[in-house]
Parts: C-alpha cells; sequence; structure tokens
C-alpha cells in the first residue's frame, strides 16, 4: 500500500502539526480541505480557494458519477484539470450520500443500488466501482474506502453490523486501489458512539494497513459532546505515524477541539454554505449580516482575516447585498468564510508550533461556547 511521508513537526499534549507530502504538493496539517462537491467550491473561483490558504480540496463521487460523469470527467483530462486545481485533491467514496438517501438506496453485501435524486435512474456502487470512479476515472490523490454510515442514534447491534460491513468493504477497496505510485487510500471507522465497536473498528482499519485513517459516522447529528467524546474513544487506538481524519466537520469550535484529541484532517461544506445564507463566521463568533442592526455598520466582517471579502467591504453592503438578493453577497460571504477557516487552521498550527494552543484553545472555547451543537434527540445509545 502506497503511502505519502507524514512528518509531525511539534506537538502540543495530543495536538500536533506537520505535513502530509504528497506529490502534487504538501498538505501542511491540521488541514481544513474546502468541499468542491460536483467539482467546485461553491460561489468561488480556484483561485480564491488557493489564495485563502488551501493546501487541498475535496470532490464528490457520488455527485461526479451522476452529473457530469466520471467517465466523461476522465475523457475531459480529469478532476484536476477540469476544476483548474493543480493542488491535491482527497474525494469521498459516495457512501455517505447514498446512506442520506433512505428510501432511495438498496443495500446488500457487496454493495448499495440506489436511484439518482437528479432522474430517478438506477445505480449501483461497490468498493471497486467506488475506486475505479476516484482513482482511475477522476484522478484523487487520496481516495475512501467505501463504508456504511452509521445512523444516530442507533443500537449496539446496527452498529456492529455496520462496522463489519464496512471492514469487508475495506479489504475490497485495499484489493482494488492495489499498488500505485502517486496516489493513496484511506480506510474509515465506523461504530457509532459505542466505545467497544470504535475500538474494534479502529483496530481492523490499522491492521488493513490505509495510507490514512478517517472516524466516519460523526457530523450526523450527535452533537458537539458526543463528538468529541467519539473521538476520545478511538483516537488511543490509531498509530502516531498516520495522518487521521475526521469526516465532515464542521464548526470551528469542532475544529479546536477535535484537533486537541490529535485529529489532522477535516473537511464541511460549512463555510459555502453559511455564506450563501447570510451567516459570516469571525473570531469573535458567528455574525447573521441580515440582521437589521448592521444596515448602518461601517465595520469590517474581520479586518484580522487576510481576506477583502473580509476587510474591504462594511457589514452594512453585506446587509444590503442580502436583503437585495444580489448575487454578490453570497460570493463575498463564501469567500470570507473560507478565507476564516484557513485563517484559523494556520493560527492552530502556528500555536502548536510556538507552545500556545492551549491558551488559544480556552480563548476561542469561551468565544465560540454558544455554537455547541446539541444532540438531534436526547436519547443517548452510548454503551
Amino acid at each position: 500500500m502506497t503511502t505519502f511521508p507524514f512528518e509531525i513537526n511539534a506537538r502540543e499534549g495530543k495536538a500536533r502539526t506537520g505535513v502530509l507530502k504528497t506529490p502534487r504538493g504538501d498538505i501542511r496539517t491540521p488541514a481544513f480541505m474546502p468541499v468542491g462537491t460536483a467539482g467546485t467550491v461553491k460561489a468561488l473561483y480556484m483561485d480564491q480557494v488557493k489564495g485563502a490558504g488551501a493546501d487541498i480540496i475535496l470532490g464528490n463521487t457520488y455527485h461526479l458519477m451522476l452529473r457530469p460523469g466520471a467517465e466523461r470527467v476522465n475523457r475531459l483530462g480529469g478532476l484536476h484539470k477540469f476544476a483548474h486545481w493543480d493542488g491535491p485533491m482527497l474525494t469521498d467514496s459516495g457512501g455517505f450520500q447514498v446512506w442520506s438517501l433512505a428510501q432511495l438506496r438498496k443495500m446488500d453485501a457487496d454493495g448499495v443500488t440506489f436511484q439518482s435524486h437528479i432522474d430517478g435512474s438506477t445505480h449501483r456502487l461497490d468498493p471497486a466501482r467506488s475506486i475505479e470512479i476516484q482513482a482511475d476515472l477522476l484522478g484523487a490523490d487520496i481516495s475512501m474506502q467505501l463504508d456504511e454510515c452509521t445512523n444516530f442514534p442507533c443500537t449496539h447491534e446496527e452498529a456492529e453490523e455496520s462496522l463489519e460491513l464496512s471492514l469487508r468493504w475495506g479489504e475490497r477497496s485495499l484489493d482494488a486501489f492495489g499498488e500505485r505510485d502517486t496516489q493513496t487510500l484511506f480506510g474509515i471507522i465506523q461504530g457509532s458512539n459505542f466505545a467497544d465497536l470504535r475500538e474494534r473498528s479502529a483496530k481492523g482499519v490499522v491492521s488493513q494497513g490505509f495510507g490514512g485513517i478517517a472516524l466516519g459516522g460523526l457530523a450526523v447529528g450527535e452533537g458537539h459532546e458526543q463528538m468529541c467524546a467519539t473521538i476520545d474513544m478511538t483516537v488511543p487506538h490509531l498509530p502516531d505515524a498516520v495522518p487521521r481524519y475526521v469526516m465532515g466537520v464542521g464548526k470551528p469550535i469542532d475544529l479546536v477541539e477535535s484537533v486537541a484529541r490529535g485529529i489532522d484532517m477535516f473537511d464541511c461544506v460549512l463555510p459555502t454554505r453559511s455564506g450563501r445564507h447570510g451567516q459570516a463566521w469571525t473570531w469573535a463568533g458567528p455574525v447573521n449580516v441580515k440582521n437589521a442592526r448592521f444596515a448602518e455598520d461601517l465595520s469590517p466582517l474581520d479586518e484580522a482575516v487576510d481576506c477583502p471579502a473580509s476587510r474591504d467591504y462594511p457589514r452594512a453592503y453585506y446587509h444590503h447585498l442580502f436583503r437585495a438578493g444580489e448575487y454578490l453577497g453570497p460570493m463575498l460571504l463564501s469567500w470570507h468564510n473560507t478565507a476564516f477557516f484557513q485563517a484559523l487552521m494556520q493560527e492552530i498550527r502556528a500555536s502548536i508550533a510556538e507552545g500556545r494552543f492551549e491558551a488559544l484553545r480556552a480563548h476561542l472555547s469561551e468565544a465560540w461556547a454558544s455554537t455547541k451543537s446539541k444532540p438531534r434527540t436526547g436519547e443517548d445509545t452510548a454503551s
């Protein structure tokens, strides 16, 4: 199994900063990956994404296989060329999106058959096909094994069945991936919020020998505290020398607390999704620019962020753009949020290197305490 060199340069507690070296460029860790679902980070040029400080972006297997089609992307030169991104790219396996289809999918031991949310057409995704799409057709630098995402909450038995299926699919994903000189494959841990199952899944995935390890089954409604508890019960079973990735996370407070627990990589649609709905993320907390109190506010969104959208446009202008329904509002706000998330990661990396991460963590935990998400339900299924 080909792995990319991963150097850890500094630590503070469990937090660590380093570099994951890929043939297309270095990824500074901890790293936040902007999500380019359909080959685009919504509302942004790739030059803006790179200028904001992103080393790597994420592409979506499910969406690209349906439209424009993975084979077409390949004929057009692969996803890097198609999307005009020359840096490293990670693709998800499609498993999360298929899981979210609920009534439109049918699982079996070998894969999943599902109906397109676009036109209702029937498609099949199994470990080999997922790898073919990601590594061969799209040309991802980092591919993900196909897994079954577990519902939250769920029973111990349901979580156990899911993790066993994911382990089997992990082996099949590795077989399909084979040996490659310029690409690698990450495995995915499941087990919901059950400590014994997370340990079992982690040990199984580690033994399979992936180039990186992701914690799946998070950002599915468990809330901030349970997310942290699940990371706590999983990380002790992971090797130190392999990059650790929490999928689909999340809010700035989630990133800080995950880094404190030894996580290296993240992705989430939040920066651009918030940007499209009028929410700006700042060092002082989230700001809803549609609020009437900003109608005559001449202060910038956050002048501490080195981005034109953050420092050069007053909040009053953002308020006007969103009230008027102008396209420029979501474009500028998505740019700001993307830059803010990268500024956060840069500050986290610097604070670890300089031995002040815990002080930063304490400060941000206080500033962002109100943003901690609650569980979707009060039911607690943890053992």
